[in-house]
């Protein structure tokens, strides 16, 4: 399994930073698709210290349009999360925006393309956090990249490949 983490400072408006995560996995991207299209794994892909649930009613039709509501913790403070689902394109694409949360701006592109035997995912989030580029710098930076890697580890469980 490998993994690829990058933040990208970007000059298009309202100040968004861009974070790039990859992760490779050995399942078929259709399978891939359909793990994240539940919403119920995403508790397993989160850190277990922002006490991440979902809060909507289950199950969760998903596809454009979708709402998902959730609910967790940042630095012990409880938050309400609201996201809509769009660009729905399975096996390969859709994206999850914030409506309301703890970013002013929040656009999660995720990705899932045939490669090498596997699946490559890659999440593409644009964000601006509250507070600007200093919080982002101080605390949202190193808070996505140990959750991002936290998924990246989760994944490598939930699809370990072959034993040898």
């Amino acid at each position: 399994m490998q993994a690829e983490l990058d933040f990208i400072a970007s000059p298009r408006p309202e100040a968004l930073t861009r974070l790039v995560a990859q992760s490779w996995v050995p399942a078929d991207p259709d399978d891939v698709f359909a793990f994240y299209a539940d919403p119920a794994n995403l508790e397993r892909l989160m850190p277990p210290w922002i006490k991440f649930r979902i809060s909507s009613t289950q199950p969760i039709s998903m596809g454009n349009g979708a709402m998902i509501e959730y609910r967790l913790k940042i630095h012990g403070i409880p938050m309400k999360w609201t996201s809509e689902i769009r660009d729905w394109n399975p096996p390969h694409a859709f994206a999850d925006v914030q409506l309301g949360g703890p970013y002013r701006y929040w656009h999660h592109d995720h990705r899932f393309e045939a490669r090498d035997g596997g699946t490559l995912i890659t999440d593409e989030v644009d964000y601006a956090p509250w507070g600007g580029r200093l919080v982002d710098r101080l605390l949202v930076r190193r808070d996505l990249r140990q959750a991002f890697g936290y998924r990246h580890d989760g994944l490598a469980s939930i699809f370990p490949g072959p034993s040898s």
